[in-house]
């Protein structure tokens, strides 16, 4: 038969042998896309290292048939697992490997076939699997191969419509997940094993996987996701042999002793993934099921730092940002994507042209993009252009969501004009609330407002007047429209109790239970809390 109608065991492992090479080109980039600056933010490697032990335990295996290939691959990449990802894709080799149990060879259909297994053990070795990831991918690309395979029964075919479905679907994973979103990036697991699938299918073309990289789904610099003061504790993995208990019941157990918990494999190996503020706790539990191997743990909280500090270093080689905010926790906010320096300013407290032009003459850069975050400070900004030998632009924000907005749409990987285009385009992808308490009687388009009174601005318009503030909050979202959004964030302030900041997220999810809710102590003056809704 003919290697492009069908494949033997030695095309399956040449498939997934060139896959690695190809995934080798693009770990780096695939790192660049993680949402969150922990070690699980490593996906590229990750998934990198899980397919160089799938490849090894291949190069083994002396039984040439497809099903033993697929098998060694599976037992390799579940041995060699690392982080989330690389455990997931260790399941989507685990449920080839059922797909293509008992066959020597392996025809289109049955390739299709064994996808759909893939894409079931992924899902089920996963504790709460969410859409938008490397699951949907595999989900997809599943279902394409199937659907094509009604059609015909030929390899190639059906591997191509398999890569072009996986294409798209990492394109489609923003629209999912409101975090990628924010991020302006493209899930990384998914594009993971895009690239890892595109890879199988240049050799069955018998295009070289030796260049300069594939063509990537387009994703804007990662950036991390706003969380205030997180704690991510460590991220714990291990290998536990000879262990009778069922997998059910240690990821039970697990998910008590913390999150993002993983338990896949079989009677031979068990491979574990959690992340926990315990993990003696977790490796004393799996102590007493068994044998332990391949213990590994972070701590997430350095790696967080040491992302930021490379990132900031990154982006000051290139292009400086200089924004304007009042509040340590909206300041914190502010650098911890990426700016260079915070010009302590805001409403009523306006920083000068001389402020902010030092700021601008103290970046280590030439190019300069300024960030006023209230439309008082615009102008100030404008004038330090002509100020400074420095190439400064000012894109026009008017509120600190705008300017969080704005800042998340810089990539240090495009030019001066490029990000000066972006993130103007990204301003009015936010909705902006603030609510803060009258200090006169007064009033404004209809609205009779009271000395003392809650009042609510939506994106600088006088809107909404209640005796207490969860009501003047209930009444502005209710104008601000945020059904249709995906992220609502909320930033409490210096004179806000946290206790009734919480009450008011609550409200929130209770009221629009489909969003997405943040809460951050943005400890700004003047406004009891700024909502931000995308």
């Amino acid at each position: 038969m003919d290697r492009i109608a069908a494949g033997n065991g030695q095309d399956l492992r040449a498939m997934f042998s060139a896959a690695t090479r190809w995934l080798e080109r693009s770990a780096q980039t695939i790192n660049s896309l993680n949402v969150f600056p922990v070690p699980d933010g490593d996906t590229g490697t990750n998934m990198l290292l899980t397919m160089r032990a799938a490849s090894q335990e291949a190069d083994l295996c002396l039984d040439g048939s497809a099903a033993a290939i697929a098998q060694a691959m599976a037992k390799g990449s579940l041995m060699g697992a690392r982080g989330n990802s690389g455990v997931i894709l260790s399941q989507i080799f685990r449920g080839l490997a059922l797909g293509l149990e008992g066959k020597d060879w392996f025809t289109g259909t049955d390739l299709a076939a064994a996808l759909v297994e893939s894409s079931a053990f992924a899902y089920k070795g996963v504790t709460k699997p969410v859409e938008g990831t490397i699951l949907t991918v595999i989900r997809e690309a599943a279902a394409a191969a199937q659907e094509k395979a009604r059609n015909g029964n030929d390899v190639l075919a059906i591997m191509e419509a398999t890569v072009d479905e996986a294409r798209s679907s990492v394109a489609r994973t923003p629209a999912l997940l409101p975090v990628l979103r924010q991020a302006g990036v493209v899930d990384a697991g998914g594009q993971g094993l895009y690239v890892v699938l595109e890879g199988a299918l240049r050799y069955l073309r018998g295009e070289t996987v030796e260049i300069e990289g594939h063509e990537e789904v387009p994703a804007a610099e990662a950036a991390q996701k706003l969380t205030g003061n997180v704690e991510y504790g460590y991220c714990t993995e291990f290998l536990l042999e000879n262990c009778s208990r069922a997998l059910e019941e240690i990821k039970e157990k697990l998910m008590n002793l913390g999150e993002s918990v993983l338990v896949v494999g079989d009677e031979s190996a068990i491979r574990v993934h959690l992340h926990t503020p315990d993990p003696g706790a977790a490796l004393s539990y799996a102590t007493s099921l068994g044998t332990l191997h391949q213990v590994k743990i972070e701590n997430m909280q350095e790696q967080h730092r040491d992302f930021i500090a490379s990132q900031s270093q990154l982006l000051a080689t290139t292009i400086s940002t200089v924004a304007v905010a009042a509040g340590k926790g909206i300041t914190q906010a502010f650098y911890s994507i990426g700016a260079t320096i915070v010009v302590p300013g805001g409403q009523t407290m306006n920083p000068s042209v001389e402020e902010i032009l030092q700021a601008v003459e103290s970046v280590p850069s030439d190019m300069v993009i300024l960030l006023p975050n209230n439309p008082n400070v615009l102008p100030s900004a404008r004038q330090v252009r002509e100020l400074t030998k420095k190439k400064v632009e000012v894109v026009p924000s008017e509120t600190i969501p705008q300017g969080i907005a704005a800042l998340l749409a810089l990539n240090f990987e495009l030019d001066f004009e490029t990000n000066v285009a972006a993130m103007n385009q990204a301003l009015p992808t936010v909705l902006t609330g603030q609510v803060t308490r009258a200090v006169r009687a007064m009033d404004v388009d209809g609205l009779q407002i009271m000395e003392g009174q809650s009042i609510a601005f939506f994106d600088g318009r006088l809107v909404a007047a209640a005796d207490d503030v969860p009501g003047v909050v209930h009444c502005l979202l209710a104008i601000m429209d945020i059904e249709e959004c995906g992220l609502v964030t909320v930033y409490y302030g210096a004179d806000t109790d946290g206790a009734e900041a919480e009450r008011v997220v609550e409200t929130i999810q209770e009221t629009y239970p489909t969003l997405v809710t943040e809460l951050v102590a943005g400890d700004q003056p003047h406004y009891n809390y700024i909502i931000s809704a995308e």
